[in-house]
């Protein structure tokens, strides 16, 4: 997972790192967004369907095993689960693909519980953070949500906070591409719950513990596994593939693309290491799909790879990052 060469989404990405970390607070070892999250495993079984669209390994192998992190918003490892501010939820899962020349291959898939993002660009985001973290924020966002009114529509869209990590519905941002012999399929993924989509009132979310979410999921796991469908929404002539503001109509056609099924939940001890050190990719970077022509893309993955060097604790992880910055600003 390489780090970008274009100077300016380097720029930008470094920029949203630090801007929400400083929004947070100081945190060491933990994401600068969805900061809070706990990692379950499980396997991932295709259908016959998705196999007729890509050439990519989990979608032609009988079962790929996986690792799934849920978490809440915001960069606060610790924020209750009945702060509306968790939400929406975010769901990551990483295929564990067969090796590749001895090395381990992976591919993921990242998508939280709205189907709208905040803004066009990753500069935008930055921008708006700016204006909302700064000293004139009573004045600069309203300036904002004037120029982007697609930044109100994610700001005012209901998030309820779900009864369970496994009654939400998750949604993929960015539109991608499925490839099988020379054919090109767009679309984007949803992640539906087998047990339905189940939210809590916000009278009940009251009474609800400050880690109820967290704690359900290993409870409810003692009695089954967790279960989700993974649909594709595929694009039809004229759609947009390159702006994940651009929502397609719910008429289009939707293909079960498999199962997944979700069984064990690693320790507190466990998964605070393991999410120290796992890194998602929103770019698939794997045979058999591809990523769309959307600039919010780039920039995600890099703000991903940025946060996750220094969450690893790499000497001088953070000082690296804005010297390659640098010299890839002189390069240009």
């Amino acid at each position: 997972m390489p780090l970008s060469t274009d100077s300016q989404v380097l720029e930008t990405s470094n920029g949203l790192v630090t801007t929400m970390r400083g929004a947070a607070g100081p945190h060491p070892g933990f994401r600068p967004a969805h900061a809070k999250g706990h990692l379950i495993t499980g396997t991932f079984t295709p259908s016959t369907d998705a196999s007729s669209l890509t050439s990519a390994p989990h979608f032609n192998s009988a079962s790929t095993p996986i690792t799934v992190r849920f978490s809440s918003s915001t960069g606060i490892p610790d924020i209750p689960d009945t702060d509306a501010n968790g939400n929406p939820r975010g769901i990551a899962i990483r295929f564990h693909l067969p090796d590749v020349n001895g090395r381990r291959a992976h591919t993921d898939i990242v998508a939280h519980s709205t189907k709208y993002f905040p803004t066009r660009t990753g500069a935008e985001f930055l921008e708006f953070l700016k204006a909302a973290t700064g000293p004139n924020a009573a004045e600069a966002v309203p300036e904002f949500l004037g120029r982007h009114p697609e930044t109100v529509r994610f700001l005012q869209d209901p998030k309820p906070s779900p009864v369970s990590f496994a009654t939400q519905h998750y949604f993929g941002v960015n539109a991608f591409k499925f490839v099988k012999d020379g054919k090109v399929t767009a679309l984007r993924y949803r992640i539906v719950p087998v047990a339905g989509e189940q939210y809590v009132s916000d009278e009940d979310l009251k009474s609800r513990s400050a880690k109820y979410l967290f704690d359900e999921t290993p409870k409810r796991l003692e009695s089954g596994p967790i279960e989700f469908k993974l649909l594709a929404q595929i694009a039809e002539e004229g759609d947009v593939t390159d702006n994940a503001q651009e929502i397609w109509p719910e008429e289009r056609k939707f293909v079960e693309l498999g199962a997944i099924q979700i069984d064990k939940s690693l320790s507190e001890e466990e998964s605070l290491k393991e999410q120290k050190h796992i890194i998602f990719d929103p770019i698939p970077r794997v045979e058999g799909v591809e990523a769309s022509d959307d600039p919010l893309l780039d920039t995600r993955a890099n703000v991903y790879l940025v946060s996750g060097k220094q969450r690893r604790g790499e000497k001088g992880g953070e000082a690296a990052e804005v010297k390659q910055t640098e010299a890839a600003t002189a390069a240009t």
